[in-house]
């Protein structure tokens, strides 16, 4: 007994591995209709013979730990910056996926106390389970909504399109029943049953169709052109900064270069996240005369620093996106809101600390959390530009991100270097994707160690600097978009969605027992 149950386990942690490569840089997305469709059948078959509860969670778990285990060991490379932190990297590489395994122990365990009885109404559940499982997943402890199965989608525009209106985790619903309907087929005696996967197919199909004239539309909306240049600059420079006695002076040199701003240019540069460790926001006045030799009144900076702010003797640091002019003065600034545990802040501080561990991503004290996401206006000589800040890890988030859509364009800044060389920046910069797509947006992504960016609102890649690569892209027209459904309602769609599930479910009961 014990070593079948062994031999299950390690059977469905290789599905969670296979299902990985649906996602970046693979894609694989076609492997998701074997893997989905193997554990709904395993689980169908476990639920015939009366399992035991305990047993269906560990199911659940050994597929979702192999999921996250080859897909999120990218996390640990973040330890190896700081020595005081590496004696926890076989602890990420296995408590972190094993953690987040226990939502989809949740999926096979409620899977198996509603026992479902009819095929279809077997397979909706299944769906249904798995898709507002993941949707907590986003929120609960903070969230993190990391590879949602309808990444593997990524490379897939058309059919994303459709997030413009259900949003990415409506979608992700649709996709887990995509991918689970062969096995449908595979169980079905009636063609009635075998309608249910048609009518995905087609609705997928309807998704693609949409996409498709949502592109015609875009490219025939009319050009905005700027009177300002708007350049995002993508670099590499060495994380190493964070943890040794950085040349400030030197990185600022570089940027410079970088940017190679023209004096007859009115251009509006963005720098990346955090790029100056040592220094605070008001501090960074202190090297005026090295921009005054490169920069005049036709400038502006949007730029990743940190902000600190005393109050009472008690000083809080800020993780910020601040706007400046030509001569250093700070013309506006948003604080993050959406902090990375361990990385920004030590979750359970008081405890911690006491075995000697800290925030990873600066050298005092933990981020304090802004009060609430604002925009940011750029105003410069009768123009004025109004834009949406996200912050690195706040890419990630789906939702509402903003209570009306009156701003131009979404500015992304981050720093990518902590996931080194691995996987992990380019399914950081999917996420990007999926935002613009959702908001009707552009996205201006300046990253370093990473992928910078213009992403046009139906997902298109416009411009980018690769991965590994430096440089700048320059923005100077737009085309619009009315406000997307979504980013007028966000997640309650999604609520929508699920209602509609739970009617389907209840209707396909209802005529199984009549």
């Amino acid at each position: 007994m014990k070593k079948k149950l062994f031999t299950e386990i390690i059977f469905l942690g290789l599905i969670g591995i296979l299902t990985s490569l649906s996602l970046t840089p693979f894609n694989f997305f076609i492997i998701n209709f074997f893997t989905f469709s193997s554990l709904y059948l395993f689980l169908s078959k476990k639920l015939k013979q009366k399992t035991n509860l305990k047993i269906f969670f560990l199911y659940g778990w050994a597929f979702g730990f192999g999921f996250f285990v080859s897909n999120l060991y990218w996390i640990s490379i973040s330890l190896t910056f700081d020595q005081s932190f590496k004696f926890l990297i076989p602890f990420t590489l296995v408590l972190i996926p094993s953690l987040l395994a226990l939502f989809y122990g949740l999926i096979s365990y409620f899977f198996a106390v509603l026992k479902p009885k009819s095929i279809v109404s077997s397979f909706l559940i299944f769906s249904l389970i798995f898709g507002v499982v993941e949707f907590l997943r986003g929120i609960v402890l903070t969230g993190f909504p990391w590879n949602l199965i309808v990444y593997s989608l990524s490379n897939q525009l058309e059919l994303l399109s459709i997030t413009s209106i259900i949003g990415t985790y409506g979608l992700n619903l649709f996709c887990i029943s995509l991918f689970t309907s062969p096995a449908v087929i595979f169980l079905s005696k009636s063609k009635k049953n075998i309608l249910v996967c048609i009518f995905f197919v087609i609705t997928f199909i309807s998704f693609y169709a949409y996409g498709s004239f949502q592109k015609d539309s875009f490219y025939k909306a009319d050009n905005k052109i700027y009177e300002h240049k708007i350049r995002i600059i993508g670099s590499n420079i060495s994380l190493d900064r964070f943890y040794t006695s950085a040349n400030t002076v030197s990185i600022i040199k570089d940027l410079i270069k970088l940017s190679s701003p023209n004096s007859n240019e009115k251009t509006i540069f963005i720098w990346p996240e955090g790029i100056f460790p040592d220094i605070s926001q008001k501090e960074l006045k202190e090297f005026r005369s090295l921009f005054n030799q490169s920069f005049n009144e036709n400038h502006l900076f949007v730029i990743g620093i940190n902000k600190k702010v005393s109050n009472n003797g008690f000083t809080n640091f800020f993780n910020s996106l601040s706007v400046y002019d030509s001569e250093l003065n700070i013309l506006d600034s948003y604080n993050k809101i959406n902090l990375v545990p361990f990385g920004e802040y030590l979750p359970f501080e008081s405890i911690l600390k006491v075995i000697g561990l800290r925030s990873l991503t600066n050298n005092y004290q933990p981020f304090s959390k802004g009060k609430k996401r604002e925009l940011i206006e750029i105003e410069h000589a009768n123009f004025t530009l109004k834009v949406l800040p996200l912050i690195c890890y706040e890419i990630i988030y789906s939702g509402r991100l903003f209570k009306n859509s009156s701003y131009d364009f979404i500015i992304n800044i981050s720093e990518d270097g902590w996931f080194g060389k691995s996987i992990g920046p380019k399914q950081h910069f999917d996420h990007s994707i999926f935002r613009a797509i959702e908001n009707g947006k552009y996205i201006l992504r300046s990253s370093n160690n990473g992928i910078a960016a213009i992403i046009n609102p139906i997902g298109i890649i416009e411009q980018k600097v690769e991965f590994g690569e430096s440089g700048y892209l320059d923005l100077e027209e737009m085309r619009k978009i009315q406000p997307t459904i979504f980013s007028k309602y966000g997640n309650k769609i999604f609520g929508l969605l699920t209602l509609l599930y739970i009617l389907l479910i209840f209707s396909f009961i209802r005529i199984k027992n009549e």
